[in-house]
Protein backbone atom coordinates (compact mmCIF):
# COMPACT_ATOMS: atom_id res chain seq x y z
CA UNK A 1 0.00 0.00 0.00
CA UNK A 2 3.17 2.27 0.65
CA UNK A 3 3.93 1.85 -3.01
CA UNK A 4 0.10 3.41 -3.90
CA UNK A 5 0.08 5.98 -1.55
CA UNK A 6 3.67 7.56 -1.09
CA UNK A 7 4.33 9.76 0.73
CA UNK A 8 2.44 7.51 2.95
CA UNK A 9 4.06 4.72 3.95
CA UNK A 10 2.84 2.91 7.09
CA UNK A 11 -0.34 3.15 9.24
CA UNK A 12 -0.79 1.58 13.17
CA UNK A 13 -3.59 1.50 14.78
CA UNK A 14 -2.71 1.00 18.19
CA UNK A 15 -5.26 -0.16 20.66
CA UNK A 16 -4.33 -1.78 23.96
CA UNK A 17 -6.70 -2.04 27.11
CA UNK A 18 -4.02 -3.62 30.30
CA UNK A 19 -1.21 -2.73 32.73
CA UNK A 20 0.79 -0.19 31.97
CA UNK A 21 4.52 -0.77 29.61
CA UNK A 22 8.16 0.66 28.41
CA UNK A 23 8.42 0.24 24.92
CA UNK A 24 12.31 -0.28 24.39
CA UNK A 25 14.08 2.51 22.08
CA UNK A 26 14.02 1.91 18.65
CA UNK A 27 15.45 3.85 15.51
CA UNK A 28 13.75 5.45 12.58
CA UNK A 29 16.09 7.26 9.50
CA UNK A 30 14.61 8.96 6.00
CA UNK A 31 11.52 9.12 7.57
CA UNK A 32 9.04 10.92 9.43
CA UNK A 33 6.51 9.62 12.31
CA UNK A 34 3.39 11.51 13.94
CA UNK A 35 1.55 9.55 16.50
CA UNK A 36 -2.00 11.12 17.63
CA UNK A 37 -4.10 9.85 20.54
CA UNK A 38 -7.35 9.24 20.40
CA UNK A 39 -8.22 7.99 23.96
CA UNK A 40 -6.14 7.35 26.96
CA UNK A 41 -2.30 9.14 26.76
CA UNK A 42 1.30 7.65 25.70
CA UNK A 43 4.35 8.38 27.64
CA UNK A 44 7.61 8.88 24.92
CA UNK A 45 11.11 9.60 25.07
CA UNK A 46 12.59 12.12 22.43
CA UNK A 47 16.09 11.85 20.98
CA UNK A 48 18.08 14.16 23.41
CA UNK A 49 16.03 11.89 26.31
CA UNK A 50 13.27 14.35 26.93
CA UNK A 51 10.50 12.36 28.36
CA UNK A 52 6.91 13.21 28.42
CA UNK A 53 2.83 12.41 28.14
CA UNK A 54 1.00 12.76 25.08
CA UNK A 55 -2.56 13.08 26.43
CA UNK A 56 -5.63 12.34 24.12
CA UNK A 57 -5.83 14.67 20.78
CA UNK A 58 -1.89 15.19 21.29
CA UNK A 59 0.26 14.79 18.71
CA UNK A 60 3.94 13.91 18.60
CA UNK A 61 6.06 14.28 15.46
CA UNK A 62 9.59 13.16 14.86
CA UNK A 63 11.26 14.12 11.93
CA UNK A 64 14.35 11.57 11.99
CA UNK A 65 16.24 12.66 9.13
CA UNK A 66 19.65 11.24 9.00
CA UNK A 67 18.41 8.84 11.82
CA UNK A 68 17.55 9.19 15.61
CA UNK A 69 15.99 6.57 18.14
CA UNK A 70 12.74 7.21 20.29
CA UNK A 71 10.94 4.99 22.48
CA UNK A 72 8.06 5.47 24.71
CA UNK A 73 4.32 3.66 26.16
CA UNK A 74 1.99 3.85 28.44
CA UNK A 75 2.29 5.27 31.90
CA UNK A 76 -1.45 3.89 33.85
CA UNK A 77 -3.54 1.07 32.91
CA UNK A 78 -6.92 1.54 31.11
CA UNK A 79 -7.65 1.92 27.41
CA UNK A 80 -5.25 3.55 24.99
CA UNK A 81 -6.10 4.47 21.29
CA UNK A 82 -5.06 6.30 18.42
CA UNK A 83 -2.28 6.08 15.36
CA UNK A 84 0.75 6.04 14.06
CA UNK A 85 1.93 7.35 10.51
CA UNK A 86 4.81 7.05 8.95
CA UNK A 87 5.53 9.33 6.00
CA UNK A 88 8.42 9.34 3.46
CA UNK A 89 10.44 12.01 3.09
CA UNK A 90 11.76 13.85 0.62
CA UNK A 91 15.75 13.96 -0.94
CA UNK A 92 16.49 17.03 0.79
CA UNK A 93 15.29 16.18 3.95
CA UNK A 94 15.94 11.90 4.27
CA UNK A 95 19.61 12.41 5.44
CA UNK A 96 18.80 16.17 7.23
CA UNK A 97 18.70 16.67 10.79
CA UNK A 98 16.03 15.37 13.98
CA UNK A 99 13.27 17.31 14.70
CA UNK A 100 10.99 16.09 18.04
CA UNK A 101 7.60 18.24 18.40
CA UNK A 102 5.04 17.32 21.13
CA UNK A 103 1.78 19.21 20.74
CA UNK A 104 -1.07 19.38 23.87
CA UNK A 105 -4.50 18.88 22.57
CA UNK A 106 -5.10 22.91 23.33
CA UNK A 107 -2.85 22.98 20.33
CA UNK A 108 -4.07 21.43 17.86
CA UNK A 109 -6.35 23.53 16.06
CA UNK A 110 -9.75 22.34 14.30
CA UNK A 111 -12.66 23.32 11.32
CA UNK A 112 -15.53 21.73 12.26
CA UNK A 113 -15.95 18.36 12.85
CA UNK A 114 -11.86 18.10 11.56
CA UNK A 115 -8.85 18.43 14.11
CA UNK A 116 -5.89 19.22 12.27
CA UNK A 117 -3.12 16.87 12.83
CA UNK A 118 -0.77 18.01 9.80
CA UNK A 119 -0.92 20.43 7.19
CA UNK A 120 -4.28 22.77 6.72
CA UNK A 121 -8.23 22.29 6.26
CA UNK A 122 -10.52 25.29 6.44
CA UNK A 123 -9.58 27.92 8.49
CA UNK A 124 -7.58 25.07 10.88
CA UNK A 125 -3.76 25.11 10.16
CA UNK A 126 -0.94 22.87 12.24
CA UNK A 127 1.93 24.41 13.20
CA UNK A 128 4.03 21.21 12.28
CA UNK A 129 5.97 22.04 8.75
CA UNK A 130 5.16 19.47 6.72
CA UNK A 131 7.93 17.75 4.52
CA UNK A 132 5.95 18.08 1.32
CA UNK A 133 2.19 18.72 0.27
CA UNK A 134 0.28 17.01 2.98
CA UNK A 135 -3.17 16.73 5.01
CA UNK A 136 -3.79 14.71 8.15
CA UNK A 137 -6.90 14.68 9.68
CA UNK A 138 -8.57 13.49 12.75
CA UNK A 139 -12.24 13.49 12.41
CA UNK A 140 -15.33 12.68 14.49
CA UNK A 141 -18.88 12.47 13.51
CA UNK A 142 -22.04 11.68 15.28
CA UNK A 143 -24.75 8.57 13.60
CA UNK A 144 -26.16 10.26 10.74
CA UNK A 145 -23.96 13.29 10.12
CA UNK A 146 -22.36 14.27 6.78
CA UNK A 147 -18.83 15.64 6.05
CA UNK A 148 -17.40 16.36 2.76
CA UNK A 149 -13.77 16.66 2.25
CA UNK A 150 -12.47 18.66 -0.73
CA UNK A 151 -8.38 17.57 -1.63
CA UNK A 152 -6.62 20.69 -2.05
CA UNK A 153 -5.18 21.15 -5.39
CA UNK A 154 -2.43 18.61 -6.43
CA UNK A 155 -3.53 15.90 -3.62
CA UNK A 156 -4.45 12.89 -5.86
CA UNK A 157 -3.66 10.74 -2.83
CA UNK A 158 -6.25 10.09 -0.53
CA UNK A 159 -7.30 7.25 2.49
CA UNK A 160 -8.99 7.00 5.40
CA UNK A 161 -9.03 4.43 8.30
CA UNK A 162 -11.55 4.03 10.88
CA UNK A 163 -10.57 4.54 14.88
CA UNK A 164 -14.29 3.56 16.14
CA UNK A 165 -18.01 3.33 14.60
CA UNK A 166 -19.21 3.15 11.75
CA UNK A 167 -19.00 5.00 8.19
CA UNK A 168 -20.35 5.40 4.65
CA UNK A 169 -17.42 5.84 2.08
CA UNK A 170 -18.24 3.26 0.89
CA UNK A 171 -19.18 1.35 4.44
CA UNK A 172 -16.05 1.03 6.38
CA UNK A 173 -15.89 -0.09 10.28
CA UNK A 174 -13.59 -0.27 12.75
CA UNK A 175 -10.14 -1.54 11.85
CA UNK A 176 -10.80 -0.76 7.71
CA UNK A 177 -8.90 0.74 5.96
CA UNK A 178 -9.72 2.12 2.35
CA UNK A 179 -7.51 3.73 -0.10
CA UNK A 180 -8.69 6.04 -3.12
CA UNK A 181 -8.40 6.52 -6.99
CA UNK A 182 -6.35 8.86 -7.94
CA UNK A 183 -8.42 11.98 -7.94
CA UNK A 184 -8.30 15.82 -6.54
CA UNK A 185 -12.37 14.78 -6.46
CA UNK A 186 -14.06 15.75 -3.40
CA UNK A 187 -15.43 12.89 -1.07
CA UNK A 188 -18.35 12.87 1.23
CA UNK A 189 -18.41 10.72 4.31
CA UNK A 190 -22.00 9.98 6.59
CA UNK A 191 -21.39 8.57 9.88
CA UNK A 192 -23.94 5.49 10.09
CA UNK A 193 -22.91 5.16 13.85
CA UNK A 194 -20.92 7.50 16.30
CA UNK A 195 -17.56 7.60 14.39
CA UNK A 196 -13.77 8.39 14.22
CA UNK A 197 -11.39 8.10 11.88
CA UNK A 198 -8.53 10.06 10.15
CA UNK A 199 -8.01 10.81 6.79
CA UNK A 200 -4.77 11.49 4.65
CA UNK A 201 -4.29 13.29 1.40
CA UNK A 202 -0.62 14.30 -0.20
CA UNK A 203 0.87 15.43 -3.61
CA UNK A 204 2.31 12.12 -5.16
CA UNK A 205 6.19 10.93 -3.23
CA UNK A 206 7.85 10.99 -7.05
CA UNK A 207 10.30 8.88 -5.49
CA UNK A 208 11.37 5.42 -4.79
CA UNK A 209 10.62 3.86 -1.29
CA UNK A 210 13.90 1.97 0.19
CA UNK A 211 13.18 -0.11 2.56
CA UNK A 212 15.22 -1.01 5.86
CA UNK A 213 13.85 -2.48 8.69
CA UNK A 214 12.87 0.96 10.64
CA UNK A 215 13.96 3.27 7.98
CA UNK A 216 12.49 4.06 4.11
CA UNK A 217 14.78 6.38 1.90
CA UNK A 218 14.92 7.31 -1.33
CA UNK A 219 18.23 5.13 -2.61
CA UNK A 220 20.48 2.54 -1.41
CA UNK A 221 22.90 5.18 -0.79
CA UNK A 222 21.02 6.81 1.13
CA UNK A 223 19.85 3.92 3.38
CA UNK A 224 23.11 2.73 3.65
CA UNK A 225 24.01 6.52 5.57
CA UNK A 226 21.24 6.60 7.27
CA UNK A 227 21.43 2.87 8.57
CA UNK A 228 24.87 3.73 9.55
CA UNK A 229 24.34 6.54 11.58
CA UNK A 230 21.46 4.67 13.22
CA UNK A 231 24.35 2.25 14.20
CA UNK A 232 26.55 4.83 15.31
CA UNK A 233 23.99 6.14 17.97
CA UNK A 234 23.13 3.04 19.15
CA UNK A 235 26.76 2.34 20.66
CA UNK A 236 27.21 5.91 22.61
CA UNK A 237 23.59 4.56 23.60
CA UNK A 238 25.18 1.49 25.07
CA UNK A 239 28.03 3.58 26.09
CA UNK A 240 25.59 5.80 28.03
CA UNK A 241 23.64 2.90 29.37
CA UNK A 242 20.22 3.35 27.57
CA UNK A 243 20.36 0.39 25.61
Amino acid sequence: MGEILKPFVFLDLFDHEGAPFNGPLHPHSGIATLTYVAEGAVNYIDPDDTRGTLQAGGVEWMQAGRGMWHGGGLDKAGRTRGFQLWIALPPALELGPTISICHPPGDVQSDGPAHVLLGSYGSASSAIAAPSPINYLAVRLKAGERWRYEPPTGHTVLWTAIASGVLSAPELRHGDFAAFEPSSKAVEFEALTETEFVLGSAAPHKHNLVLGYYSVHTTPDALREGEAHISSIKERLIQEGRL
